[in-house]
């Protein structure tokens, strides 16, 4: 049993770039299927796709790697708040990623979305990760 469910997500994804791998498979949930679509709306993966099975289902994502480099689209996944310690924040208090580069992941009232979305709705809320 996962206690963190985000934390797992976001390591199978680091996992799978370090490994060099192209397409990575995850347990579905809607929170993550949610942070899946925010990943491939900022361009960090090439695609993906939610395939149902008779439990929760499966999200199947393309890794994204430089075409000369080979390097990964994806620098850095960091879990900000987690069970043992919950990080909130108003929409005057989200600090900038990596000066503006990257993206934070917000969980709030009016759904799951990036911090720049969330101070456009001037609505606060969870901090579940930073992208870069």
């Amino acid at each position: 049993m996962v206690t963190d469910p985000i934390a797992d997500y976001l390591t199978r994804i680091r996992n799978a770039q370090m490994a060099n791998h192209r397409i990575v498979e995850i347990p579905a949930s809607n929170l993550k299927k949610r942070i899946t679509e925010i990943l491939y709306d900022k361009g960090y993966i090439l695609k993906y796709k939610f395939e149902e099975d008779n439990k929760q289902g499966i999200i199947k994502i393309a890794l994204k790697y430089d075409a000369v480099t080979k390097q990964p689209a994806i620098k850095s996944l960091e879990r900000i708040s987690r069970p043992g310690l919950r990080t909130y924040a108003k929409p005057d208090e989200f600090r900038r990623v990596k000066n503006g580069l990257g993206v934070a992941i917000i969980s709030t009232s009016k759904g799951v979305m990036t911090d720049k979305e969330a101070k456009i709705q001037n609505v606060g809320g969870e901090v579940l990760c930073n992208i870069y």
